[in-house]
């Protein structure tokens, strides 16, 4: 089989401007950035905002193996699948950060044939978005800096300075830095550090924003440091937010692309799920609610991630109702949280996938019976999955009355999806939608977070560090114990642990710190050694890439 990249450099993309006027967009409501992509006008859903939504179908996945189990690929081989079936149909996802790219797990642009296209565009600097994250978020740090070396009105501590920087690459010599270093006149020094662009508050508050007004009201909330005396300073009050949000204004708006076989992606936002809410724009989701019958979207990493964030945090501000999810699963992850590692992952072992179906069931019972979802088991098959190995967890769905399809959308494209397809369809159609988020704005904060970590994890409780405490006191002293949570932890495991595969059992999870995000509108607890800065591992994936005489890219997946 050719790589990502070679597959993609053979399609023939469509024009963007046909993708558009497929979806009813008139001209003035894009503006085409090259002739495969294109940015849409905010107008175009203000203009719509009376039409009927259509159905939004939610792809998740169980807890993964470090390099994935085929999420996006399911999404837009799903897509395609649909779009086969003639059904009206687009995908919504994530931006990829460079992070990823040029580290381990490699781009988010799906793969083999269930891509979105350009690929090799969309997984580097695409229109931008990111590069105007990175730039509006270290502005704010310029100005907050600046305003404390020019005189420091405010009052601000020094050593409660909570807003650092920013870098869309993964670096770990950055995560703790000493800023100020010299004479007086490179300003004061204190220690700080970077995060990883796509953990910006920035970035979720435009994923999170519904217009340019709510954009320049939430970055006007965005938390930066605290006075002497205690008292909060927001970016409001260093007189930035108009500022940022020019520098925001291409951003906010989705982009339109398509997949390897022509259906409308957008493609807009790209937070992490494990140190941020894991889900593309309102905006975007919301657009293509507006211009076809079916948008498939996801969340990243698994269904007490991406998903739970989806359905506690994003869809009750906006009043989306998923219409199915679609719950990816793999042999080789099943085998995984069977006992195998990693490097024994492709050997034939049906007992252990039987012996790793607990995760499966885990996350089936949080989507169908906590949150009232009706679900449909995608189970992506790689080349090296045995006959058996497959027929352990259909055999074990059919048992749980779960709807289940092998998916071949990486090896056929649409054509592997047909069934997976046909089984999301009747499932709309029949099953029955109950769903309810876990918690409400009036839940404690506490049991917000107890909720998670006992109903979504399987914890036995929650242990708090002194640090923790402090700040969580803190956080409803100011007023924000209502907002909703959005957890920070490992996606390898269901618990705050990595290690512990499988469904962990007695175990506590331990918050050791919260962050406020009253921008984004949540709050950000933090369970375990969670990095927001990650590291290149020791075969970086940008040691495979290259540019060619004639500007074609290889290496690239």
């Amino acid at each position: 089989m050719l790589s990502d990249i070679e597959i993609a450099q053979q399609a023939k993309m469509r024009r963007i401007s046909a993708v558009a006027a497929e979806l009813g967009l008139a001209e003035d409501e894009y503006e085409p950035y090259g002739h495969y992509k294109a940015k849409v006008a905010l107008t175009a859903l203000s203009k719509r905002s009376n039409q009927p939504d259509g159905k939004l179908i939610y792809v998740t996945a169980i807890t993964p193996t470090p390099a994935g189990e085929g999420k996006t690929c399911t999404a837009v081989g799903l897509t395609q699948a649909l779009g086969r079936l003639g059904k009206k149909v687009a995908v919504a996802l994530r931006e990829p950060s460079l992070g990823p790219t040029f580290g381990l797990k490699g781009g988010a642009a799906g793969g083999g044939y269930a891509q979105v296209l350009p690929m090799d565009e969309i997984n580097l600097h695409f229109t931008g978005d990111l590069h105007a994250v990175t730039a509006a978020h270290n502005l704010l740090a310029a100005v907050l800096e600046n305003h404390i070396y020019q005189g420091n009105e405010l009052g601000i501590d020094p050593k409660r300075v909570l807003w650092q920087r920013v870098l869309d690459i993964s670096d770990r010599q950055l995560r703790r830095i000493i800023v100020g270093l010299g004479p007086k006149s490179n300003g004061v020094m204190r220690e700080s550090g970077f995060d990883i662009t796509v953990a910006s508050e920035i970035m979720a508050v435009l994923c999170l924003a519904t217009g340019l007004d709510d954009l320049k009201r939430r970055l006007g909330s965005i938390l930066v440091a605290y006075t002497h005396e205690g008292t909060p300073v927001f970016a409001r009050d260093l007189g930035v937010v108009g500022a940022l949000a020019v520098l925001l204004k291409e951003a906010i708006k989705p982009n339109l692309v398509q997949t390897l076989e022509g259906q409308p992606a957008f493609i807009h936002g790209g937070p992490f799920a494990n140190i941020a809410h894991g889900n593309n724009s309102i905006l975007a989701t919301k657009l293509a609610l507006k211009l076809v019958d079916y948008v498939v979207t996801e969340g990243g990493f698994a269904s007490d991630l991406g998903a739970e964030k989806f359905f506690d945090l994003v869809a009750p501000q906006y009043g989306l109702k998923p219409a199915v999810v679609v719950l990816v699963a793999s042999v080789r992850a099943l085998k995984n949280h069977g006992g195998v590692t990693m490097d024994r992952i492709a050997d034939p072992d049906p007992t252990a996938v039987e012996a790793g179906l607990g995760n499966l069931a885990k996350h089936l019972f949080n989507l169908r019976e906590i949150f009232g979802l009706p679900v449909v088991v995608a189970l992506n098959k790689f080349p090296t999955d045995d006959p058996q190995e497959l027929a352990v967890v259909l055999d074990f769905c059919q048992g749980q009355g779960v709807p289940a399809a092998v998916s071949e959308v990486v090896a056929q494209g649409g054509a592997g999806g047909i069934q997976l397809a046909e089984q999301v369809l009747a499932t709309i159609q029949a099953a029955e939608n109950r769903f309810s988020p876990l918690y409400t704005a009036d839940t404690p904060l506490e049991d917000k977070i107890a909720l998670l970590a006992t109903k979504i994890y399987g914890a036995d409780g929650v242990t708090y560090t002194n640090e923790a405490r402090k700040a969580l006191a803190e956080i409803k002293e100011l007023g924000f114990g209502h907002l909703p949570v959005c957890m920070a932890k490992t996606q390898m495991s269901l618990s705050d642990n990595p290690r512990l595969k499988g469904v962990p059992r007695g175990w506590e999870l331990t918050v050791r710190d919260l962050k406020l995000a009253a921008g984004a509108g949540f709050i950000i607890v933090m369970a375990g050694n969670i990095l927001t800065m990650p590291g290149l591992p020791k075969t970086p994936a940008a040691q495979k890439v290259d540019l060619l005489p004639d500007g074609r890219i290889v290496g690239l997946f």
